[in-house]
């Protein structure tokens, strides 16, 4: 295992990991005593109750199951329970009646709950200033890994003006 990093006397017993957003990784490894002195162990039981928050999210789970099992749709009867299993709504209707758990279940397939994609051309509708600023940052990105500093500063101009207007 090896030393506490914090006295380098002891055995580190107590290691924590910390990954930010950018998924960057940090570890630290600290005896007993330092653990409890940086507030990370308290009497001997760590801070944090694995245990407990295990607990709590199981109970969680299982009240959000019983409460989407007890979901119906007033007009064609299809339950949610039924949709998941079938990957079918019944009626239009069931996009009211099940609104809340489907948009978790959009938000969480798709990442958003409203259509970012592109637009068939035969339609004939303008452009989203959102899909231009999505393809220029993307270029944007492009330009700079590739070093090249010129485009970049037209590409970084031409976000700038559809960010303003």
């Amino acid at each position: 295992m090896g030393l506490c990093e914090r006295c380098k006397k002891a055995q580190a017993t107590f290691h924590l990991t910390n990954i930010d957003r950018s998924g960057n990784k940090a570890e630290r490894h600290l005896c007993d005593r330092c653990a409890g002195e940086e507030g990370l162990v308290q009497s001997g039981k760590p801070a944090v109750d694995v245990d407990e928050i295990l607990q709590s999210f199981i109970a969680a789970s299982k009240s959000g199951g019983a409460e989407l099992s007890n979901l119906v749709c007033d007009q064609c009867g299809i339950s949610y329970v039924e949709f998941r299993n079938q990957g079918l709504l019944g009626c239009p209707n069931d996009y009211d009646a099940f609104k809340e758990p489907l948009t978790r279940l959009l938000e969480r397939t798709h990442g958003a709950t409203h259509h970012e994609g592109k637009t068939p051309k035969s339609l004939g509708l303008p452009r989203k200033p959102q899909q231009d600023l999505r393809r220029l940052k993307r270029q944007l990105d492009e330009a700079v890994a590739g070093e090249d500093y010129e485009r970049a500063a037209q590409l970084r101009d031409r976000i700038r003006e559809l960010e303003n207007a």
